[in-house]
């Protein structure tokens, strides 16, 4: 049996994240972080004193919140980018400091308030793909770089 058809849902996701727009990748990272965040959310406003176990379970999923917010950073285009390219900079650098003390501290405020701000950006990405999308199927976009 071949390594594709071993695990059928492991292939869409590898084929969805080669196809994707820089754009589409972007919004990919943020669905992740707010799905991370919600984890963890869910894990700490479950009583950790109660479910100790949990803390390794918040550990690891704002563990992943703060890798996404890394490769967002590493992803930004400050040449193409410009001033809002150094916004989102400045931005990520705020998620992942808040990420690091709700972890320290298992501030579930702190996680909510990145979580909101990161869902309201992937609404923005969301838009912009989409408009990129439809501009590059009419073939008036075709190259554009979207700095992010």
């Amino acid at each position: 049996m071949n390594q594709m058809n071993a695990n059928p849902l492991a292939a869409y996701r590898e084929t969805r994240v080669k196809t994707a727009s820089p754009a589409q990748l972007v919004v990919m990272l943020y669905d992740e972080a707010v799905k991370q965040s919600d984890l963890a959310l869910g894990f700490m406003l479950n009583d950790l004193k109660k479910n100790p176990q949990n803390i390794e379970k918040v550990n690891k999923a704002l563990g992943k919140v703060q890798d996404i917010v890394t490769e967002l950073m590493a992803g930004l285009d400050f040449d193409a980018g410009g001033e809002i390219a150094e916004d989102l900079f400045a931005l990520y650098v705020w998620f992942g400091r808040q990420i690091l003390e709700a972890n320290l501290e298992k501030d579930a405020n702190k996680v909510q308030a990145v979580r909101n701000m990161m869902d309201d950006l992937r609404g923005a990405w969301t838009e912009a793909a989409a408009k990129v999308q439809g501009m590059a199927g009419s073939g008036a976009a075709a190259g554009v770089n979207i700095a992010g």
